[in-house]
């Protein structure tokens, strides 16, 4: 019985075809039920017991041994027959690969990173929150009074006619939640996305993003932030960038002012980007209201602080001078394709 194995054996590794109906002969001749493999198995049952482990175990490995030849000359058949239909050649795998070229940022998110990471250079940490806001967190909270405009429908997108809930008109809001949760000294910013019922236009949109910075503090003061923001300028626009700050209003800060840098295009004389005013107003801030601070539960006998807030599309409108807000929105390759960067 082991001679017979071993001549078969040497026929099935010495087998090879050229074609299927060839490969299908074979195993019809070695692995079909009358064929020559069965046979053995019916014939082991005359086996003598002494020899029935070691004849089991070649009938075995011979069985084994014949179907995977069938199955790999029938797959290089089917492979080679598929290549010559789609007259390719075999993939050269020495060649080197074709990486496919990496995606560009959008312009807004590189701003918005530049913007985080200079302020994460001093301290501030980032801080997010929902989309979705009570009045509360939203205006309340922040001074806004009851007859406040930017509580009318014209201005804020409420959620389902409800007077208490609205989208977050700016990011303020994660702000109050900081304050809310965390005890002083805090240094945080708040890069986010805010809507306003607005008519889109070249220099307006009902979506856009802001980056809000808080630092409170004992003896925090307007000096402070003064030479935190001169610091954020010349970090985003350059060393020889000057600020200047005109007094203002907002209901959570006091007092309050606007921040323009100067333009960084024609370096004083007047462009069109400055309105030929040599300046660029990019930010409103101030200290903030004794108000804001006991409706978050802060002693403002104790503790002072100073807050600011930027939109990052006039940011990014500045430094790559786009004239035309609604560039960002339009999701067209050919705009986002040139900007690239790291961070």
């Amino acid at each position: 019985m082991l001679d017979k194995i071993k001549i078969l054996r040497d026929e099935v590794d010495a087998f090879d075809a050229s074609g299927m109906e060839e490969a299908e002969a074979f195993r019809l001749r070695m692995l079909s039920k009358k064929g020559l493999i069965p046979s053995l198995f019916q014939d082991f049952k005359s086996v003598d017991p002494a020899d029935r482990k070691e004849v089991g175990r070649q009938l075995n490995l011979l069985k084994q041994a014949a179907t995977e030849k069938v199955n790999s000359i029938k797959a290089r058949l089917e492979a080679e027959a598929e290549s010559k239909q789609s007259g390719q050649k075999r993939p050269d795998l020495s060649m080197p690969a074709n990486f496919e070229p990496i995606g560009s940022r959008h312009p807004l998110s590189v701003t918005r990173n530049r913007i985080n990471s200079i302020f994460q250079r001093i301290g501030f940490v980032v801080s997010e929150g929902p989309e979705i806001e009570d009045d509360w967190h939203n205006f309340s909270a922040l001074n806004f009074p009851e007859e406040h405009p930017a509580r009318d429908m014209q201005d804020t997108f409420f959620v389902r006619k409800n007077p208490d809930i609205a989208l977050r008109t700016h990011t303020s809001s994660v702000q109050v939640r900081v304050m809310e949760s965390q005890k002083p000294p805090i240094r945080t910013i708040s890069p986010g996305r805010v809507f306003r019922n607005e008519a889109i236009s070249a220099r307006a949109h009902c979506i856009f993003h802001q980056v809000e910075g808080l630092y409170i503090d004992q003896g925090v003061s307007f000096a402070d932030m003064k030479q935190c923001l001169l610091y954020f300028a010349r970090e985003m626009f350059g060393e020889e960038t000057q600020i200047r700050l005109r007094p203002s209003f907002f209901p959570f800060t006091e007092p309050s002012a606007e921040m323009d840098v100067s333009c960084n295009i024609c370096g004083g004389p007047g462009c069109n980007i400055c309105k030929h005013s040599g300046w660029i107003e990019v930010m409103g801030c101030g200290m903030v209201d004794p108000n804001v601070l006991e409706n978050c539960g802060i002693d403002s006998r104790k503790y002072t602080g100073y807050a600011f807030g930027m939109g990052i599309e006039r940011i990014a409108m500045n430094i790559y001078q786009i004239k035309d807000l609604r560039m960002f929105f339009e999701n067209d390759l050919r705009f986002l394709r040139q900007f690239e960067s790291a961070i």
